[in-house]
């Protein structure tokens, strides 16, 4: 008697195991499983390329991470979204720009040493004093500065170094077009750039200019964020100006029309 109950009971059972089976991923001959990373698609070969494509581009992506947070933290600065800390940066930075266009660079780089020095030995001085005094043992005072890993990981300086490469490949295929004169205008406009730098150098220096391009890099940003239209309004107008003189040059040179006909 207890095996017709058996017999009946085993459809379901089967049909239960069989319906666990064919909701698992790729389990089965039933329909293919519903794949984590591709939705309704099967999660047979598809599915290890695309953790094996995720797994080697996790080291990219935190490098990508980490470029955006710096990216971040230079827009806040030039925008003066935190006034002390851009007051602070752009005030050091000016002294030291004063400071070089004044003296040399070994002296500036000797005096903000000694500077630096001065400070962090009274303050060291100063605390063994009050430690003794006292009769405390606080320890030393940077010990919590001593302690951090500053140490630079191999992976993180080679994806540095391949980010570098790569603008570096860039800068190296423009100079050889420029030089080359594979394009005739953009060699042009290179000399004219070169001999209207030739007056530039003729009045300032270069601390000179790196002071005015400091002055330029936290006055411009705001500016322009606060009088966007009228600046896009004319930076416009003077753009299909030099688009439309620049086609009037390209038209009366025989190497740039031959290659638009053809």
């Amino acid at each position: 008697m207890a095996e017709p109950s058996a017999a009946t009971q085993s459809p379901s059972v089967s049909s239960s195991s069989s319906g666990a089976e064919s909701s698992a991923p790729g389990g089965g001959s039933g329909s293919p499983g519903a794949c984590p990373a591709l939705g309704t698609k099967s999660c047979g070969s598809s599915c290890a390329d695309s953790f094996v494509s995720s797994s080697s581009s996790q080291p990219v992506s935190l490098f990508s991470t980490s470029q955006g947070k710096s990216v971040i933290f230079l827009h806040d600065l030039i925008f003066w979204r935190d006034v002390k800390k851009t007051g602070f940066v752009f005030g050091t930075t000016l002294i030291m720009l004063l400071s070089l266009a004044a003296f040399s660079v070994i002296s500036v780089v000797s005096y903000l040493i000694l500077a630096l020095l001065s400070v962090t030995i009274s303050f060291r001085v100063y605390k063994s004093v009050i430690q003794a005094v006292q009769k405390s043992e606080e320890g030393h005072p940077f010990k919590a500065y001593l302690d951090v890993d500053i140490t630079l990981s191999s992976e993180a300086f080679h994806n540095y170094v391949n980010a570098a490469m790569v603008h570096i490949n860039r800068a190296l295929k423009l100079i050889i077009r420029l030089f080359l004169v594979e394009d005739l205008v953009d060699s042009l406009k290179l000399a004219v750039f070169m001999w209207l730098m030739t007056y530039v150098g003729a009045v300032f220096n270069g601390i000179t200019l790196l002071i005015l391009a400091e002055l330029l890099v936290f006055s411009i940003p705001i500016v322009y964020e606060k009088y966007k239209t009228q600046i896009d309004h004319y930076v416009g107008i003077a753009r299909d100006q030099t688009k439309s003189i620049v086609e009037k040059i390209q038209a009366k040179l025989p190497g740039i029309a031959k290659k638009k006909a053809e």
